[in-house]
């Protein structure tokens, strides 16, 4: 046997050696990575005196997002819930059992504001919830969920509301996922894997959207009844055609925008601040903008 062919046999064999050791150390400190892992999703921010407490759809059989929802109410740390559930028929879903979960521990049911909605997934619960919160004018919101749910939802929700709303998330404690030990389970496994393909889908849909904390601007809007435009064909002069008071303008599309129900998340100005996004099926309809003036 030649000298070069016995090198190479034996850097194999320490390559081997090594990657052998090297797995040898995973299984050693498996637990602390799992463990390390599991944490990872865990987020619960401290809870402050909030406008509402809006729990999130789906809890577990024992309802311990409803739990702590309850005794967050309890404390008073808001005067009202949102019992936000899936319809899960036309006439009854997952709002009622929430309701009367929360009602059994607690708050009573003039405190209780049921929020049914065809939601799938977070996200569009958290649009969902935009046109609620915007309603009611509810400024600081207290989201609860399972403590494996808190940190997607907190990065979804603080791209889906506007600018001007401080939401908190409060982790519940959650029967089936025990972060420090969630792979002995089948049902902590998948809730584990569910949540990180759920997190990366989250991350891919809005990942062109910014936090509310970059400073986009959201925009109530109210249909007028007057079909009348403010500017006529497709040489509209938005900045000949504003409106001193700030009551109307016509809308025109631009590339930036994101329309969520009846309203309008701008991210990008013209150069004429009358003059806002809309898709171009709707330019020919006039809009009222309630109390906003954007500088």
């Amino acid at each position: 046997m030649k000298r070069g062919e016995r090198g190479g046999i034996f850097l194999r064999l320490i390559s081997l050696l090594f990657f052998l050791a090297f797995l040898a150390f995973i299984y050693v400190v498996r637990r602390p990575l799992l463990r390390l892992a599991g944490e990872l999703w865990v987020l619960d921010e401290p809870a402050a005196h909030s406008d509402v407490i809006i729990v999130l759809s789906d809890d577990n059989y024992v309802g311990d997002r409803a739990a702590h929802a309850a005794e967050l109410y309890v404390a008073g740390l808001a005067p009202q819930v949102v019992a936000s559930g899936r319809l899960l028929r036309p006439y009854a879903g997952i709002a009622e059992l929430m309701e009367r979960d929360l009602e059994s521990r607690g708050v009573p049911a003039t405190a209780i504001v049921k929020f049914p909605h065809k939601a799938g997934n977070t996200r569009e619960e958290a649009e969902a919830l935009t046109g609620l919160v915007t309603s009611h004018g509810w400024k600081r919101v207290l989201v609860v969920t399972s403590n494996y749910h808190a940190r997607r939802t907190r990065f979804i929700f603080e791209r889906v509301f506007r600018s001007g709303i401080t939401v908190r998330v409060s982790a519940a404690h959650d029967s089936d996922f025990d972060p420090s030990r969630w792979w002995e389970t089948r049902l902590g496994t998948k809730l584990f894997f569910n949540e990180a393909i759920g997190f990366a889908v989250a991350w891919w849909e809005l990942r062109g959207k910014p936090s509310a904390a970059s400073g986009a601007i959201f925009l109530p809007l109210t249909p007028v009844a007057s079909p009348t435009m403010l500017g006529k064909g497709p040489a509209f002069d938005a900045a000949s055609h504003l409106v001193s008071d700030w009551e109307h303008s016509i809308f025109r599309e631009i590339s930036s925008f994101t329309a969520v129900s009846s309203y309008i998340i701008v991210t990008s100005l013209p150069s004429s601040p009358g003059c806002f996004a809309f898709p171009p099926s709707h330019v020919a309809t006039e809009f009222r903008l309630r109390g906003t003036h954007v500088a």
